[in-house]
């Protein structure tokens, strides 16, 4: 019997796709190549439903003999596995990006002499109406809080960027630019104290209650599907973290942070300009442990902010704190550094993997900014915090337009320095 190849994402199952499941039956044996989480997760949004989801599903599709896993974006690597007679796809690839990757499998499939079949593309498959319905069944605080576990196992390493309000956060929800063929996406929102302080004109010293916070919060999750890591300062004292905890699971955050400080928070970018007190290890990881135990889901990740480096200790020093944390349960460890060679970061990185390959090492590179994230992910990091860029980008630009107005006594001048309310609008979902 003939051999059938069909690559496919099975996310949403539309009446377009199962024609052409018919059709590759019609051909012979059809084998579904279905992509995981980490070939989509490189090329697109991470699907709703997990891989285990996705297989039992398709596997339960009529005339589907197999389901194995592609895991890359291309065919090419399952198809010389499995040398099938046919691999069969819509014809909509004939145009755009993935022209290329047509042009690749017919040359593979020369190879052994096999054939290349294209169905027409289904007419009155609405895909717009379809990514906006995924849209809001991703932004459902449940897949939004697992979201981050699955984009760690799926990626060598996530790109973070701070959102301090709805619209900042449309701003990391849509941010792509093209590069070598290759889509580049913010993969989540960082929910910065210190831009949360600053918007609302506070210093940065927890003059910010939860309450409040979490109204902000609210803003972002409710026009944006990306998952949040939420910046907990100190995480008050472990009585009180608890709470915080189950709060933030239930509106959907994936992570909260918290740092080993005790006493008046002072920002870290100030390192030993001023006093850092430091809580001991004891009462530190009494907290990990307090928030862990408290935990409603056993997806929501405790991470420990390590600032014995912004305290003017010593990376061995810091070594222990973030071994002593991970013992006590944290599912990951941020570490702080102000210096600007970044080379303290990069040796506690490196003596960290020693000890534990797979617990998420977090980078804040606003310091030591002139790294690329490649470097950063090869000394061992999986998330990279861009931590307040977009306030400190958008604060200049509007103190510019302030004094263009004030200079001119007028706003024409200031025309350029401004984007249009058309695009404004258009930046703002509609009915949502």
């Amino acid at each position: 019997m003939k051999t059938v190849y069909l690559g496919m994402t099975g996310d949403i199952i539309h009446p377009g796709l199962i024609s052409i499941i018919q059709k590759g039956v019609e051909y012979g044996e059809l084998t579904i190549g279905l992509l995981t989480d980490k070939a989509i997760a490189t090329h697109k949004r991470l699907p709703y439903l997990t891989y285990s989801q996705r297989k039992q599903i398709v596997e339960n599709i009529k005339g589907v003999s197999k389901v194995i896993p592609q895991d890359e974006w291309s065919y090419i690597p399952n198809l010389r596995l499995l040398k099938p007679d046919y691999i069969i796809h819509g014809d909509d690839w004939k145009e755009g990006k993935n022209s290329k990757l047509r042009a690749e499998v017919f040359e593979v499939m020369k190879e052994w002499g096999g054939e290349v079949i294209e169905i027409p593309y289904t007419k009155g498959i609405d895909q717009t109406a379809l990514d906006s319905d995924s849209k809001i069944i991703a932004s459902t605080p449940e897949v939004r809080l697992r979201s981050l576990r699955r984009l760690l196992d799926a990626k060598d390493f996530l790109r973070f960027m701070e959102a301090h309000s709805g619209l900042s956060g449309l701003i990391v929800e849509h941010a792509k630019v093209e590069c070598k063929n290759i889509t580049k996406r913010f993969d989540g929102m960082w929910s910065s104290s210190l831009t949360d302080s600053a918007t609302k004109g506070k210093p940065d010293i927890e003059a910010v209650d939860l309450t409040s916070r979490l109204q902000g919060l609210s803003d972002i999750l409710e026009c944006t599907t990306k998952p949040i890591i939420f910046d907990g300062d100190t995480g008050g004292i472990a009585e009180h973290f608890v709470f915080m905890v189950r709060t933030l699971e239930r509106n959907g955050v994936s992570a909260v942070i918290i740092e080993d400080k005790m006493g008046l928070k002072k920002n870290s970018l100030f390192g030993t300009a001023v006093k850092q007190e430091l809580a001991s290890t004891e009462e530190f990881c009494n907290k990990i442990a307090m928030g862990k135990k408290a935990q409603l889901t056993d997806e929501f990740m405790i991470i420990a902010r390590i600032e014995e480096l912004i305290a003017g200790k010593s990376v061995s020093d810091a070594l222990t704190r973030a071994f002593a944390s991970v013992e006590a349960g944290a599912d990951g460890i941020m570490i702080h550094s102000k210096k600007k060679s970044g080379e303290d970061i990069k040796e506690f990185c490196l003596e960290f993997r020693k000890k534990y390959s797979r617990i998420p090492l977090v980078l804040v590179p606003t310091s030591y900014n002139h790294i690329k994230e490649a470097e950063l992910a090869n000394w061992g990091a999986n998330i990279i915090i861009y931590a307040n860029h977009l306030l400190r980008a958008s604060y200049p630009a509007m103190q510019k337009c302030a004094k263009s107005i004030l200079q001119n006594e007028r706003s024409l001048e200031a025309d350029e320095l401004c984007m249009s309310i058309k695009n404004v609008i258009e930046l703002i979902p509609q009915g949502v």
